[in-house]
């Protein structure tokens, strides 16, 4: 599955103002100072009430764009890649074209949503449109606030999400090309990463009280990482195939960044070398969906994006999905 070409034209980010350290978050959690820091924990970044996701998503989006050397007006569509939304209505995608300025233009502003994955599908489509003629210039961005609905008393996850934002800005023409692309989703195991609360199944005139504790995020981690991982290995093997790659072939590693151990987990999966994964989790955390468009714009950053080389987008997310692409850039 060969795309035509593109350009990653530019990329964006935007981490929240509070920053969080290690040792604050053992307080809050009960534990002697130093416990998280020896899980590779160094700090995290929480939003403020003023930080919301379609602010925090446009702040990434513009940075984006300027460094795409764009304008604003010069967007034609803007796609939202958040794993939770602001609001159940409208999407985030409207609020962000509403913050860059772009409130009544007509430029097309939708979300897509695969949880933690979301980013992999924003790109298929925004590529997908660029094939087809639709667009030229297209912005995906991805926001989240996982603090929002953090249960301090759940030791074993809470720790490990942060908030934030990232967003890249695509461009029709170029060397860059999606050799491959893949999701596969398991839901008989969607009850082990949920948030239940927000959507039409829970009515709050019902049951506030339920409501209420269903709003908090809840996820069995041991038993989501065995569900991911007994099926990665084969996964990734299929995804490779397809793009026609060697593991040891690929330049960089851009993770969704899940967990300390999910990550371990990669690097033993790709021969060992961590060196080639973008980690970012010691002082972001898992971002949710925020996570692997930011780890890709640090990697650009870097400069590690040489043309010709060829980088993998690897995760798993709630559903239980696994996803990824190789793309040659």
């Amino acid at each position: 599955m060969e795309t035509l070409g593109f350009t990653l034209a530019g990329v964006g980010s935007y981490e929240p103002r509070t920053i969080v350290t290690s040792d604050e978050l053992d307080a809050r959690h009960g534990r002697p100072a130093g416990t998280a820091a020896s899980h590779g924990i160094g700090q995290r970044r929480y939003a403020a009430a003023d930080e919301t996701s379609s602010f925090m998503g446009a702040e990434a989006a513009r940075r984006a764009i300027a460094d795409a050397r764009w304008k604003p007006c010069d967007v034609e569509a803007i796609i939202g890649a958040c794993g939770v939304m602001e609001q159940p209505i409208p999407g985030t995608a409207p609020l962000v074209q509403r913050w860059l300025g772009l409130g009544d233009s007509g430029v097309p502003a939708f979300d897509v949503n695969a949880t933690c994955l979301s980013f992999l599908p924003a790109l298929d489509h925004a590529v997908a449109g660029i094939a087809l003629g639709r667009w030229r210039r297209v912005v995906i961005f991805a926001a989240d606030i996982a603090s929002a609905a953090i249960d301090h008393g759940d030791v074993e996850s809470s720790a490990i999400f942060g908030d934030g934002a990232a967003a890249v800005a695509i461009e029709a023409g170029g060397t860059s090309r999606i050799l491959a692309s893949r999701l596969e989703t398991y839901g008989n195991e969607a009850d082990l990463c949920r948030l239940e609360a927000g959507g039409t199944r829970l009515r709050p005139g019902e049951d506030w009280e339920g409501f209420l504790a269903s709003s908090l995020f809840q996820m069995q981690g041991m038993a989501l990482f065995k569900a991911t991982a007994r099926r990665f290995p084969a996964f990734l093997a299929r995804l490779l195939a397809e793009a026609g790659v060697a593991a040891d072939e690929l330049g960089t590693i851009i993770p969704h960044h899940a967990s300390a151990a999910a990550l371990a987990h990669l690097a033993r999966a790709i021969g060992g070398d961590r060196r080639r994964i973008v980690d970012v989790f010691a002082n972001l955390g898992n971002r949710i969906a925020s996570g692997m468009p930011h780890a890709l714009a640090t990697a650009r950053e870097q400069g590690q994006l040489l043309r010709g080389s060829t980088s993998l987008l690897i995760g798993s997310s709630a559903g239980v999905s696994l996803g990824g692409a190789v793309i040659r850039w």
